[in-house]
């Protein structure tokens, strides 16, 4: 390993969600392997995939997060290079632009680092602050709801494929799907900035992929929600998991309800449903997308039949969706 020089240092700060009184972010810090997203070479895309899983983090250091005000706040990576904040900061709205969006910058504290970081040391941070005239929130899957990946495959395969070799520049979203998120995130005025939540089993190794994909399928911005890559083909931790993470955001915004969205593939229509029979006044709709196995959808329609806890509609395609979405006052 001597033969090569060491790489310079990154940090990845995953979009996250807040209010105006709770800071919260996540985030990883890295050494900077050039990976190239963009890449339609076979065996570039394989090399840039093992990349992206055997990441060298920068582990148990201290880096420090400047606001907008120039408030500071230090915290410190774990072994595997994450970090994680959570801090009641006041009137943290004051600092957001008109789409709730709060910028802030983080950096290395050690000084020593500086002779590996490219430019200055400065990485971007986002935190999404929802403004108060948002009518609901919307929380998303990304796999088989707005991203085809194949995770009902047999042993996964064509979610390996999809991954390992497509750039995330020519992954295309299911139809449609852009334009709907559009319409819920303006709302019955257009005008609207109502947040969107995308929750995916998907490692956090893959959320610049996935970012990029939602950047260049022209979706809202949103949060960002992975998980650990221990846990990717542990499909009886997704049930517990995800559901954590949609109660983390309901107890964060006690006063507003949501649309969830996902797919008839895996687990959602179990989590959906347990958590609108704990929170049913805080549930508006759960749009569920079709998928291509007939034992699947006729399991969703058995549990389904006679669901009255909120409105529910199985959609075969977006439309659908958006009729129902207009039916219900949620669009324009």
């Amino acid at each position: 390993m001597g033969l090569f020089s060491k790489d310079s240092l990154q940090i990845i700060v995953f979009q996250s969600y807040g209010t105006e009184n709770k800071f919260f972010i996540r985030g990883r810090a890295l050494e900077d392997e050039k990976i190239n997203l963009q890449s339609r070479n076979i065996l570039k895309l394989l090399i840039n995939s093992w990349k992206r899983f055997e990441s060298d983090e920068i582990k148990n250091t201290e880096l420090t997060v400047t606001l907008p005000n120039n408030l500071k706040i230090k915290t410190i990576t774990d072994n595997h290079g994450y970090f994680k904040i959570a801090k009641n900061i006041e009137n943290l709205h004051k600092l957001v632009n008109s789409e709730g969006w709060l910028y802030f910058e983080i950096s290395f504290s050690n000084s020593n680092f500086r002779r590996r970081i490219n430019n200055s040391n400065k990485f971007k941070g986002e935190l999404l602050i929802p403004p108060k005239t948002s009518d609901f929130g919307i929380i998303s899957d990304i796999d088989d709801t707005i991203l085809h990946t194949g995770v009902i495959s047999k042993l996964k395969w064509k979610v390996l494929f999809n991954t390992f070799f497509k750039s995330p520049y020519k992954r295309k979203a299911l139809e449609g799907t852009s334009i709907f998120y559009h319409k819920l995130h303006r709302g019955t005025t257009g005008k609207k900035s109502n947040p969107l939540f995308y929750v995916s089993h998907s490692p956090w190794n893959l959320y610049r992929y996935l970012e990029i994909f939602l950047n260049e399928n022209k979706f809202p911005k949103g949060a960002i929600l992975l998980r650990s890559f221990a846990d990717i083909f542990n499909m009886q931790k997704e049930k517990p998991e995800k559901q954590r993470e949609i109660l983390e955001i309901f107890s964060t915004y006690p006063d507003m309800s949501f649309i969830l969205i996902g797919d008839a593939g895996e687990h959602d229509i179990d989590i959906y449903m347990e958590i609108t029979k704990m929170y049913p006044e805080k549930v508006k709709a759960i749009y569920l997308r079709s998928v291509k196995n007939a034992k699947k959808t006729s399991r969703i329609k058995e549990l389904t039949k006679n669901y009255k806890d909120t409105s529910f509609l199985l959609v075969d395609n977006t439309q659908e969706a958006i009729a129902h979405a207009k039916k219900f006052n949620f669009i324009q």
